[in-house]
């Protein structure tokens, strides 16, 4: 992940998704999809822990689906 220093912070600053983790309700997991990384198209998680000092990441990784879990943006609209 070394290489995707400046794709972990354009994904923390510009997500196309965050959803709040289901295991741990400060835990906000932000992702952003990109085409190419060393291992083919994949979604970068950046794993984001919310306190009272701030927030601040515990890992990153790439995976090939959003967890399950409260989405928090985009908002969904109600209909």
């Amino acid at each position: 992940m070394a290489e995707m220093g400046l794709a972990i912070e354009e994904t923390r600053q510009e997500p196309e998704r965050v959803v709040q983790s289901i295991s741990d309700p400060e835990v906000r997991l932000y992702y952003r999809f990109y085409f190419r990384t060393v291992i083919g198209g994949k979604f970068l998680c950046v794993v984001v822990k919310m306190g009272e000092a701030g927030a601040f990441v515990l890992t990153a990784y790439l995976t090939d689906r959003i967890k399950k879990g409260e989405r928090l943006w985009p908002i969904r609209k109600s209909t």
